[in-house]
């Protein structure tokens, strides 16, 4: 069923890479014969270069899981409060991301912070190559500002990390065994309302052997949770042997932009001046608050771009 849709999905894009190209012929024949259509053929020619550059992105995206749907985990960094905060602000962007793809998001857990934001977030995206678009957000994110939460006004810096892991469905087996398996039910938490769960329905996995925690309380029962909160638990599974092949294989520094969990990748400065800049690819955005809400197309771009020129050398090495 994926590749019938990818497949549809590549033919409905050539038809219109096609079309808009013959508009914009169509376009400069009526400008030939003294038409004013220049805001159709600016329109036109703007929707065009939107469109190679969506194509192009999706040439980048042939990692072996790619194409799969996503599995965020968001954790606040040391700092409380104002931590806590940027955490939910980091959620709130890639939801928004998610939005403006097309994509379903699903919060599977979210543990909130005592006074604000969130002490963690499980987010799954669903949507063609979603883990490849999102898997460059991986590492510490940083935020620059005058504190909401500080009466004295100062300038607070805070930190928060992004792990991507791809979901893994049953073509892939990830085998667990009961015994190396706790399960721990409790009362679902939110923040009010009719729909707050009265029953100990959400479930906490807990994988002995490795120590990977994974809670679910989104889903109204606790079967359901459970089920929810398995296939999160053999995606970060699968994730966690992957990274200890690399390791293994003495290749972790060549992909330590893909997988280091503890390297600091971007800031987003609000004071004293405003810029979002990525530290791995230079790339430097002014218009803070449009990348705060869910544009990150130019980061995630140039990343790719930056892994294929790595592989190319690799590959040549």
């Amino acid at each position: 069923m994926r590749e019938r849709k990818r497949a549809e999905t590549v033919l409905a894009t050539s038809d219109e890479l096609t079309r808009r190209s013959s508009d914009i012929a169509a376009y400069f024949e009526l400008a030939r014969e003294g038409e004013d259509v220049s805001a159709e053929l600016k329109r036109e020619i703007d929707a065009l270069r939107d469109l190679t550059e969506r194509v192009e992105t999706e040439t980048l995206l042939s990692g072996e899981h790619d194409a799969r749907n996503a599995i965020m985990t968001i954790h606040p960094g040391a700092g409380g409060t104002e931590s806590q905060d940027w955490a939910e602000m980091l959620m709130r962007m890639y939801l928004r991301w998610a939005e403006r793809q097309g994509f379903e998001a699903i919060i599977n857990d979210r543990q909130d912070g005592e006074e604000a934001g969130m002490k963690s977030a499980t987010v799954t995206v669903n949507g063609e190559n979603a883990y490849g678009l999102l898997s460059g957000e991986i590492g510490v994110h940083r935020l620059v500002r005058i504190s909401p939460f500080d009466q004295a006004k100062r300038r607070h810096t805070s930190f928060a990390s992004v792990f991507v892991s791809p979901e893994i469905d049953e073509s892939i087996e990830i085998n667990i065994n009961p015994e190396d398996l706790r399960i721990d039910t409790y009362r679902s938490g939110g923040r009010g309302g009719q729909h707050v769960n009265t029953t100990d329905s959400a479930v906490r996995l807990t994988h002995i052997p490795t120590g990977i925690v994974v809670s679910c309380q989104n889903e109204r029962s606790q079967h359901k949770n459970r089920e929810r909160g398995m296939k999160i638990l053999r995606s970060k599974l699968y994730e966690y042997e992957m990274e200890k092949k690399r390791a293994e294989a003495k290749k972790l520094e060549d992909s330590k932009l893909d997988i280091d969990f503890g390297s600091q990748i971007r800031s987003y400065v609000l004071q004293p001046y405003r810029m979002v800049k990525d530290v791995r690819t230079r790339i430097e955005i002014g218009d803070v608050d449009r990348v705060l809400d869910g544009d990150l197309k130019p980061f995630i771009r140039a990343f790719l771009m930056m892994r294929r020129g790595d592989q190319k050398s690799d590959g040549n090495g």
